[in-house]
């Protein structure tokens, strides 16, 4: 039996004027197959077996009641007893159908694979080597159902925003939409319900109106209606990451891209064996035409110039030129934000690469402004590298200590122990950590109160400071010994005024 998405092929490249010889060639089938494939329009033959059973529902019921639910002993009543001869597997579904006894998951609803009918979405968490780290990145890919061309972009976190950004680049490319486009049931786009009963948020279905599409959510454990898509996550993790390397975020993107709308979509498809870029081509004429402008997705944020010129935003700080300090409307965008006062649009800046923080950012290309703020964001990685050179047990803890901790709790928590370290001695701090490591002890209260008991069980001796006696016999010393008395007489004449 020759499938579908077959069929589907050889009609169409009959459209397209390929004679019946290549194609029987091309698709490894035989002529008269393809003739009779042709003579149908690439639908699937509606012939009934001619040994199909029909089991008597009363019957089943029956026999499944005395039979405590045992399908082999039905089998063989039904054909001892009854003159039933049937397939154990074929029963086994029959009683499934039949509702007796525990159901396995439906299938999910069929839906023929016509050019334009729908794009599929979905995404999924990976954690891959960037750089010299492994970093937890989410994969956002877009994929039309008929031509099996995608669209692929990796985001370090994906909320509501990054997933309009991300239809709208992809569609923009494209330059052509679906009518439906298939979800899982994703609060990002969903309000309330599941499936069917699903109800997309307000604001995303006014969002897919710009692009000529609806969202609709798959019913629940039903993730084979957009199977098109979970099988082209599988091609990501087998055919994009194995023997490639990312040196940051940036690069990973630029790779994906080159990968999903070049390579693949030249790729011959393992079923129908043909190309999804020539696919494309042949469903635009199914698809609907997207305007040469769409306005891009965009957030609203308000903030305030500092004295220094400077608007934070994202961990880093902008610079807005005059001298004027503004109360500004920032617009963020997929890559850039843009600043405006009174609807008057300042300045523009293409936003730094993903990981970059604590950076003074000004124009491009023009001197910056001549202020700026001093240790705004203080940095502890100098306090950092002197206590991990103390000892290797130092640096032990502190590898166990910074296990969970992330962003201000961690420059707290090293602040915290670097005044430890400098309020003892270098000896008895290594004893504390080692003790610390020891019972793997982390909070700063507690280590301070282990440095104090070993202060008192080693009767530890603060050391004296040293006084260079040279010191005493400086002349602004001498002079300063032997300073006027203070006059206390104004008190005494209020003392008498009061008697």
């Amino acid at each position: 039996m020759i499938k579908q998405d077959k069929r589907k092929a050889i009609f169409l490249l009959h459209t397209e004027g390929v004679s019946i010889r290549q194609i029987s060639k091309m698709l490894h089938v035989d002529r008269n197959t393809v003739r009779e494939v042709i003579r149908r329009r690439g639908e699937m033959p509606d012939k009934l077996r001619e040994d199909r059973i029909e089991l008597d529902v009363e019957l089943i019921t029956r026999l499944y009641a005395e039979c405590n639910g045992y399908i082999q002993r039905i089998h063989e009543k039904l054909e001892e007893e009854h003159g039933v001869r049937i397939g154990y597997s074929t029963l086994s579904r029959k009683i499934r159908e039949f509702e007796l006894g525990k159901r396995k998951n439906e299938r999910c609803e069929r839906h023929p694979d016509n050019p334009g009918s729908e794009m599929q979405h979905d995404t999924t968490v990976y954690t891959i080597k960037i750089g010299e780290k492994k970093i937890k990145v989410v994969a956002s890919l877009m994929y039309m159902r008929y031509s099996k061309i995608k669209y692929l972009k990796f985001y370090p976190f994906f909320n509501r925003f990054k997933m309009k950004c991300f239809f709208h680049e992809g569609l923009t490319f494209w330059g052509y939409s679906a009518p439906v486009c298939i979800i899982d049931n994703t609060n990002l786009a969903r309000l309330r319900g599941s499936g069917k009963n699903a109800v997309i948020c307000p604001e995303m279905e006014q969002f897919a109106k710009q692009y000529a599409f609806k969202f609709v959510c798959h019913e629940l454990g039903h993730a084979n209606r957009k199977a098109g898509n979970e099988r082209s996550f599988f091609t990501v993790e087998t055919n994009f990451f194995p023997g490639r390397n990312f040196q940051t975020l940036e690069d990973l993107n630029a790779q994906a891209f080159e990968w999903a709308t070049v390579r693949m979509s030249k790729r011959l498809t393992a079923k129908t064996k043909l190309i999804p870029e020539q696919l494309f081509e042949f469903e635009k004429a199914f698809l609907t035409k997207l305007p040469s402008y769409i306005p891009a997705p965009y957030l609203m944020h308000d903030r305030q110039t500092d004295q220094y010129g400077y608007v934070q935003f994202d961990g880093n700080y902008y610079w807005i030129p005059g001298k004027k300090r503004y109360d500004i409307s920032l617009i963020q965008y997929a890559d850039l934000i843009k600043m405006y006062q009174k609807r008057a649009l300042l300045i523009e800046y293409k936003l730094p690469p993903y990981g970059t923080k604590n950076q003074w950012i000004s124009l491009p290309g023009k001197p910056g402004p001549r202020y700026k703020e001093k240790n705004r964001k203080y940095n502890t990685s100098v306090e950092e590298k002197i206590l991990r050179s103390v000892s290797e047990t130092v640096d032990t803890w502190m590898n166990f200590a910074l296990t969970h901790r992330s962003g201000k709790q961690k420059y707290h928590f090293i602040h915290k122990v670097y005044g430890i370290y400098r309020k003892v001695s270098k000896t008895l701090f290594e004893k504390t950590i080692q003790r610390s490591l020891t019972y793997r002890i982390k909070d700063i209260n507690t280590i301070e109160r282990i440095a104090v008991l070993q202060m008192k069980e080693y009767q530890y001796q603060m050391p004296v400071n040293f006084i260079d006696d040279n010191l005493l016999k400086r002349p602004s010393f001498i002079e300063g010994r032997y300073t006027d008395e203070v006059d206390f007489s104004v008190y005494e004449i209020n003392i008498k005024e009061e008697q």
